[in-house]
């Protein structure tokens, strides 16, 4: 009986043995795998996703992180119009373009009389409002975010008015405190080639310095974009020469420039991309390289001119390009 007995413990001590020993295999291993899955959380970085609202969504094995930002694509357009009309009454001023404008391009928009080309400039920079469709800024609504748009965009009108008896210096500080921006007067003026005209006042300047000094007024607010509706209109050919100079700095430094024009020389000097507008409708957008070769692809042939340059030409090869002052 007592050697039963004995059999029996021996067999227990065996067994609880036994259990133990698989009981730290498995605690082992279970710690191992604990351990190597937290290397591999602490290993991989977070996953972003993005979601259509905006919204930037962090996630981590620490936390969850959520933050709404305006999210910029390097390749979005800055200026987005989708489905653009405006009446009057019975009149469609512009029937239902679209378009897109890239960052940091000289943008032209030709077309005769009554096209509709202000028109639209003056909706896109939210002085007159729309009848329907959608326009983006630099990826803002300008419905839902007018303000905000209004303080990245400057606008040169075709007649700019002046207070008469202050000058360029002061009327530079009285729209640096309109805006509530801190600037330099002269350093803006320079921008412009008018820092020697610093001391006159906006009615002694002639109309090609009148349209620079409008266009240092439009980067008080050191905007992204700039309109300029019909910039050189009524201006003598060396200050229309000077003042392309003075856009396509404006563009070396990284301004978007959408601009009007009548002029077909200044869109082909000026504009990467150009679209041509007729009675509201927007008939073509391409460069002016396209836009001849696709001409020329319908058939299309001029006569040859006669002369080898013209009465422009001319003018400036007798009075020189510079501008006189």
């Amino acid at each position: 009986m007592a050697k039963v007995t004995k059999a029996k413990n021996t067999n227990s001590k065996e067994l609880k043995s036994s259990s133990k020993s698989v009981s730290g295999v498995e605690s082992k291993n279970t710690a191992k795998r604990n351990k190597k899955s937290s290397k591999d959380v602490a290993s991989k970085p977070p996953v972003k996703l993005k979601l259509s609202e905006k919204t930037e969504v962090t996630k981590s094995s620490a936390q969850t992180t959520t933050r709404k930002r305006a999210y910029v694509k390097k390749d979005r357009p800055i200026i987005q119009v989708k489905k653009l009309v405006k009446k009057y009454n019975n009149v469609t001023a512009v029937d239902s373009i679209s378009f897109d404008v890239k960052k940091g391009e000289i943008f032209g928009i030709l077309g005769p009389n009554g096209a509709g080309k202000t028109t639209t400039i003056e909706m896109i920079e939210t002085i007159i409002p729309k009848t329907s469709g959608q326009i983006f800024i630099d990826g803002l609504n300008v419905d839902t975010y007018p303000d905000h748009v209004k303080k990245i965009v400057g606008i040169q009108l075709q007649n700019s008015g002046f207070y008469p008896r202050i000058n360029l210096i002061e009327t530079l500080d009285l729209f640096a405190d309109i805006y509530d921006v801190d600037i330099s007067p002269m350093e803006l003026l320079k921008t412009v080639d008018l820092d020697h005209k610093a001391k006159n006042t906006p009615s002694q300047l002639s109309g090609g310095q009148q349209k620079r000094f409008s266009i240092a007024c439009t980067l008080v607010s050191n905007p992204l974009i700039l309109f300029l509706d019909e910039p050189t209109t009524g201006l003598d050919p060396q200050a229309r020469r000077n003042l392309w100079d003075t856009i396509t700095n404006l563009k070396h430094r990284g301004k978007t420039i959408v601009l009007t024009t009548h002029y077909m020389d200044e869109a082909e000097a000026l504009c990467d991309r150009i679209a041509i507008m007729d009675d509201g409708h927007l008939l073509e957008i391409n460069t002016t390289e396209a836009l001849v070769d696709n001409l020329l692809a319908k058939g299309f042939k001029r006569p040859e001119p006669k002369l080898g340059a013209t009465l422009e030409d001319v003018f400036l090869h007798l009075t020189g390009k510079q501008l006189r002052e």
